[in-house]
């Protein structure tokens, strides 16, 4: 039975449900070493047979980093960076900042990862074959819902 998790980015302007097919305190959270991710203190969960849904009052901002496959989603108010996707062979796919779930749920140290030293087709495979199903919906919420 799926786990569902609920968070937000700082300001909660961005909402973020989660959804894995494990416990979250058991995903090994991982942290890319490149200038980018370390500079915003972004962890990373995902697994190919969860789900993320972005739900978020203003239209996010898009950054491309690195071989520029990827989308980094950012909250224009707080700018906590809320997920990465990529848009792949069975859809839009990503993995979700761990850090948001970290503020309330007592998570593990992650692990450091180089994807710098892959090809751009190395991470896309890589991607696709651990990232979540990814879907965002820009418009007004209330608190209780995403």
């Amino acid at each position: 039975m799926p786990r569902n998790y609920l968070s937000n980015c700082l300001c909660g302007n961005v909402k973020i449900s989660l959804s894995l097919p494990n416990s979250i305190e058991g995903y090994e959270l991982r942290a890319c070493d490149c200038e980018f991710c370390q500079s915003n203190r972004i962890t990373y969960i995902s697994d190919r047979g969860g789900s993320l849904l972005v739900a978020s009052r203003a239209p996010l901002i898009q950054i491309k980093q690195g071989s520029e496959q990827a989308t980094f989603w950012q909250c224009p108010s707080c700018k906590d960076v809320v997920a990465v996707t990529a848009m792949l062979n069975n859809g839009l796919k990503g993995a979700v900042n761990a850090q948001l779930f970290s503020r309330h749920l007592d998570l593990g140290v992650p692990v450091v990862v180089s994807p710098k030293f892959l090809s751009p087709k190395e991470k896309r495979i890589r991607w696709d074959s651990s990232w979540l199903r990814a879907s965002f919906n820009v418009r007004s919420y209330t608190n209780d819902t995403v």
